[in-house]
């Protein structure tokens, strides 16, 4: 009889065990098919935070689920020390299974900034002052500034930062964000320089940057820069001054009013390619991938000259008489332009 009654006592017990986990299973089940929330939402996890510090706040976001459950669910799958800093975006009617496993796999929010071809290095940390989410630990975001907190091997940082669209996660520092974008540069021209074409009249990669600037200045049609680059080599082998606009803009700075005369191709800087024979001194922007292949591949031409033709694009010349007519063309285009309403 006692024997018949330990039985019994194991039989129900067992029983119990296998009923407490059904409904554990059941409720877990409820759980994990309960949507988080309806609306995105954002969700931030700091660095070294342990698990049940994070699930109360997905809890909070979602009450209906129990922090324990979330805790242990993490737990369950594997997951509680896998997790990584960052903010989140909870999407509409996500699952917690869903969200811990991108947790796992760092897919957090990604901010971006886009810095465009042609502009200048202090545009480019302007644009980076506004970005947001951003770490500043640079007090002043100016070239001289950034060359001094980052040791950067340079003594002028003009032409140096890759333009592009830089995409980065809460909390990333401006320092980190400038040296890619001038590790990203480096490796740009160094790959260009390697694959340059045989007697360049270029001495050094830092020639070919500053060159660059100026056909990126020159010309945004992709097609051109090959020809424009082609004649601004022709020049210098010839050791004839490049007359070239952007650079005399450059040098001006700030006296700059978006108008450029005759008596400003007179005045000498250290830019002035209509004054002074060979590159300017620096780069005068950020050049693109195409204008720094352009400039260390240029296409090859018998061109001399070259000048707007009314149409985005330029004309081409070998002669000055053939440049002369092109100029008069261009000037006629802007009288039109300037008589109409």
């Amino acid at each position: 009889m006692r024997r018949a009654i330990g039985v019994f006592l194991i039989w129900a017990g067992g029983m119990g065990l296998v009923a407490t986990l059904l409904v554990g299973v059941g409720l877990a089940m409820h759980y994990w098919q309960q949507p988080l929330v309806h609306e995105s939402t954002t969700l931030t996890v700091e660095s070294g935070q342990a698990m049940p510090t994070i699930a109360r706040s997905i809890h909070e976001v979602q009450p209906a689920i129990p922090a324990r459950a979330i805790d242990w669910t993490a737990r369950f799958r594997g997951q509680a020390r896998s997790i990584q800093a960052g903010e989140y975006e909870i999407r509409p009617d996500e699952r917690l299974a869903s969200l811990l496993d991108r947790m796992v796999a760092g897919d957090v929010i990604e901010y971006r900034f886009t810095v465009p071809e042609g502009v200048t290095a202090q545009a480019f940390l302007d644009r980076l002052a506004e970005a947001p989410r951003i770490r500043r630990t640079i007090e002043e975001l100016t070239p001289k500034a950034v060359i001094e907190a980052l040791e950067l091997p340079v003594d002028h940082l003009e032409g140096w930062l890759y333009p592009d669209t830089y995409q980065y996660p809460a909390g990333t520092s401006d320092r980190a964000l400038v040296q890619r974008a001038f590790t990203q540069m480096r490796e740009t021209l160094d790959a260009a320089w390697s694959a340059r074409a045989d007697d360049l009249p270029l001495e050094s990669p830092y020639e070919a940057l500053i060159l660059a600037s100026v056909i990126e200045k020159e010309t945004g049609l992709l097609g051109e820069r090959g020809e424009v680059a082609g004649v601004f080599v022709n020049r210098l082998r010839r050791g004839m001054r490049l007359q070239t606009d952007p650079t005399v803009i450059y040098g001006m700075g700030e006296d700059y009013d978006g108008r450029l005369y005759t008596r400003h191709l007179r005045e000498d800087t250290p830019y002035n390619t209509y004054t002074r024979a060979g590159l300017p001194p620096t780069p005068i922007a950020l050049p693109s991938a195409a204008s720094l292949k352009a400039a260390t591949r240029p296409a090859e031409t018998d061109a001399l000259y070259f000048v707007a033709d009314g149409t985005g694009g330029h004309a081409f010349s070998r002669t000055l008489k053939e440049h002369n007519r092109a100029v008069a063309r261009w000037r006629a285009h802007q009288r039109e332009q300037g008589d109409r309403p």
